[in-house]
């Protein structure tokens, strides 16, 4: 995997995005529709409440705006680590340096949730950290749940139901691929390979889970297998035997091992079944230890971000170019270096090889004396510090007369499987590191400008949600209309047709139709519609119940300058209706619906009082 795709400008969207991090205070996070994921629809009754005693700050209530060339840089530098894994020499260097549990089998499964983290600060992206059992997965799918957007410049933003589900299947399908990709015989008893029998059970394995800070979020993975027909248990190491050459979990015969340990190479007494269980090949466990050696020893940043070291393994310069761009430097902390890196200490972020979760973990400019003796005897890595983002939000603890908001650190997690980003996350936090303590801080959705084209619309976007439209600034609104077949044109809300997006809403009037989707945003002038900014056409499908088919909508969108040709443009009628609705008696704020198309949404999120939206 040599290929690196071209870099994307990043300048550009940039000061739209700080602007809506700074000053948007949109809630997003609907609390109804969290709990109602947690109780029912993902989770299990008295989920929420649990989530709410033992960890009240997991999910923040405001999203983070991310540029959409920024994610597609992250997947750049993720395309490019895994070019590098994939490189034989590579493969050798590190795996003869690992633990010989690691080399324990070279093809089959790929490894479960890896999760690459980022920070992103004034237009500079970093890759800080690479992680082969990243937690948080489902959190973010329940986060996702229950978004609603408060103002209509951001709706376009909010992931729609159909995007959810589609990450809660590839979740599952992750899962069976790793078993199919075994190829060995897993269960003695069975007698059949891992390509021909079906994954029937999954241990949810990390030490006392329930003790464990993300413990509800296993729940949520044990809910969700067994939706799709798998027997999955919670369950501590030591609670697994080796029987008769099978793992077991009481008189459960496992066939796959989800790893949520922190015992990357099975080295414990607790996980002697679990280790003898994978030796012998009998059960798929993912992620694994030659995953962690590949991937996540923080010494392979130290290669990734080493010219000369790059070179020797062969690798090309254009992905040569994309490490050392968003790798910061990082060097294995040697003694023979002590004063070297303590002179320069504050511009160094300290890491033990093998830590997970922060811990042990310590900024340059924060050490003591005797925690650097500790690091000096210990295996550390130092790393440039590359600045987090940071996302302003409405402090409610603030008195009348002080300043209303704060400001919190954010960096960026991409989950990805096989070269793919699953899903992207954000995590909003104070201190040196996340850590799920800060009120209004925790798991953040992350809103892409990807929705918003060109840089107008961005700073639209920036105004609508900021309240920063001056006296001059004209109000802007979007119209949509669904044109049949018979060259009807049917104005609808703009609101109710984001519902119907998300499958919050039926409309029965369209069950089983085909019809194409005009979305028209237009510039207001006293209220009215006044000039059509930008257009956007695409076809639209509804199922026998009346809802939008996510398999088949919205698709072929084509704005104002495309071809003519396109199916779902509208004909010179079609297109003369709706301006006849639109702009009849436009003059008149308070217009009848006969004149004036029901889709008007207009909504403005004012800065001035955070947290709301009027």
């Amino acid at each position: 995997m040599n290929a690196v795709l071209q870099p994307l400008p990043l300048e550009a969207p940039r000061s739209a995005i700080d602007k809506l991090n700074s000053a948007c205070f949109c809630f997003s996070l609907d609390e109804k529709a969290l709990a109602r994921a947690l109780d029912s629809e993902l989770g299990q009754p008295g989920l929420a409440e649990m989530v709410r005693q033992r960890c009240p700050f997991l999910f923040a209530a405001l999203p983070v705006f991310v540029a959409a060339p920024q994610l597609h840089r992250m997947a750049q530098v993720m395309h490019a680590v895994e070019s590098v894994v994939a490189l034989p020499a590579y493969r050798d260097q590190v795996l003869g340096a690992a633990p010989a549990i690691a080399r324990l089998g070279t093809s089959g499964p790929l490894g479960a949730f890896f999760g690459y983290d980022f920070h992103l600060s004034g237009g500079h992206l970093g890759l800080i950290e690479i992680n082969t059992n990243a937690g948080g997965a489902m959190l973010n799918a329940v986060l996702a749940r229950a978004q609603h957007a408060c103002c209509a410049a951001v709706d376009s933003m909010v992931p729609t139901l159909a995007s959810v589900v589609d990450f809660e299947q590839q979740i599952v399908a992750m899962f069976r691929h790793e078993w199919k990709l075994a190829g060995h015989t897993v269960g003695a008893t069975a007698g059949l390979t891992g390509r021909t029998r079906p994954l029937a059970s999954i241990a949810i394995v990390d030490v006392a889970p329930e003790d464990q800070y993300l413990y509800p979020e296993f729940l949520l993975f044990q809910q969700l297998f067994e939706r799709h027909g798998l027997r999955a248990v919670i369950a501590d190491p030591a609670a697994l035997e080796w029987r008769d050459g099978v793992l077991r979990h009481g008189d459960l015969a496992i066939d796959l091992v989800y790893n949520r340990l922190t015992d990357f190479y099975l080295e414990q007494p607790a996980s002697a079944a679990l280790r003898e269980a994978y030796l012998q090949h009998a059960v798929v466990l993912t992620p694994h230890p030659q995953a962690h050696a590949l991937y996540a020893d923080k010494r392979h940043l130290a290669l990734f971000s080493d010219a000369a070291r790059l070179q020797a393994l062969g690798v090309p310069q254009a992905t040569q170019e994309v490490l050392l761009k968003h790798v910061p430097h990082t060097e294995v902390v040697d003694a023979a270096d002590a004063q070297r890196l303590w002179d320069a200490r504050r511009g160094l972020f300290f890491k033990p090889v093998a830590g997970f979760g922060s811990r042990a973990a310590y900024r340059g400019d924060k050490l003591t004396k005797r925690v650097w003796q500790d690091i000096l005897a210990s295996d550390y890595v130092a790393q440039a510090i590359v600045a987090p983002g940071e996302r302003v939000i409405g402090d409610p603890d603030a008195a009348a007369a002080e300043t209303p908001t704060k400001a919190m650190k954010y960096d960026l997690r991409a989950y990805t499987y096989d070269g793919a980003v699953q899903w992207v996350a954000a995590r909003m936090y104070q201190g040196q590191t996340t850590n799920f303590r800060t009120p209004g801080g925790g798991f953040a959705p992350v809103y892409s400008s990807a929705a918003v084209s060109g840089r107008s619309s961005s700073e639209r976007t920036v105004q609508a949600c900021t309240g920063t439209a001056g006296a001059d600034d004209a109000a802007h609104a979007s119209y949509v209309f669904l044109l049949d077949e018979s060259s009807g044109v049917h104005a609808i809300p703009h609101a109710l047709y984001v519902a119907l997006a998300r499958g919050e809403a039926t409309l029965a009037a369209m069950a089983g139709q085909n019809l194409r989707l005009a979305d028209w945003f237009v510039r207001l002038k006293g209220g009215a519609p006044d000039v059509v900014v930008n257009e956007t056409y695409s076809l639209v499908r509804f199922d026998a119940q009346g809802r939008v088919d996510p398999a088949h909508a919205p698709f072929a969108a084509q704005t104002q300058g495309a071809a003519v040709e396109n199916a779902a443009w509208p004909s010179a009628a079609e297109r003369g209706q709706m301006r006849e609705l639109l702009f009849s008696d436009a003059q008149t704020p308070d217009a009848s619906p006969s004149a004036t198309p029901i889709g008007v949404t207009e909504s403005h999120c004012s800065n001035r009082s955070p947290g709301s939206c009027a």
